[in-house]
């Protein structure tokens, strides 16, 4: 079984007692808390069902009362440091993986109409317009929008190859687009998802200007240093 690291608990500890003065403190600090209970719930119940275990076999392994153990999956009661530890130790995680969920980062980006950040990639060059509407790395995969016009004077660039999945939706215009050995006739409300390894990109611009979101999503280099 792995022992519980001792950062790992002091920093568990810390952050039940943030959470106790809080409590004292602000309306609202009573949510923040019960979103604590219900991260480490959703761990558990998680990593329980990945080992194939019943809660009543996780329950006996960690010392628990199969009823406890329900009330902490359902994030109804707040599991003490020496509970969290035997859950660990019988899942073979630490106490730090069980409150993983809790402590990740939600973001959000609001990019006002117009204002996305102004890119140069390949197709710059080419009069294609790029504005970047915002950028996450997270769980080893990037994810990049951007929001892309061609006007008469852009060229057409079919050969753009690159890692990942793509995803094109036209806003408005026309334009065929290829995708390897395939061509696609895209009018507004029409989408296209591929592999971007293959050559790709804009062949005839039939209805300029063109406008069209662009999606793409790849392993980030955290993933391929593995």
């Amino acid at each position: 079984m792995r022992k519980m690291n001792k950062l790992s608990g002091s920093r568990y500890s810390a952050q039940l007692r943030e959470v106790s003065r809080s409590a004292s403190k602000a309306p609202g600090a009573r949510s923040h808390e019960h979103q604590l209970e219900q991260a480490i719930g959703h761990e558990v119940r998680t990593l329980r069902k990945k080992h194939g275990m019943t809660v009543t076999e996780l329950a006996a392994t960690a010392e628990l009362s199969p009823g406890m153990l329900s009330k902490i999956e359902n994030g109804l009661t707040s599991p003490s440091l020496s509970t969290l530890q035997a859950l660990g130790n019988a899942l073979n995680v630490s106490v730090m993986a069980l409150m993983r969920r809790h402590e990740q980062r939600h973001e959000a980006t609001f990019v006002p109409a117009g204002q996305g950040l102004h890119i140069k990639r390949r197709g710059t060059r080419s009069g294609h317009d790029y504005q970047l509407l915002g950028h996450a790395v997270s769980n080893r995969v990037g994810v990049e929008p951007y929001h892309i016009t061609l006007d008469k004077k852009s060229e057409v660039y079919p050969s753009f190859q690159h890692e990942g999945t793509e995803f094109i939706h036209v806003i408005s215009g026309r334009m065929v687009y290829r995708h390897g050995l395939d061509t696609f006739d895209m009018m507004p409300g029409d989408s296209l998802f591929f592999d971007a390894q293959a050559p790709h990109g804009p062949e005839e611009l039939l209805d300029t200007p063109i406008k069209f979101l662009c999606i793409i999503a790849y392993e980030s280099a955290e993933d391929n240093n593995d």
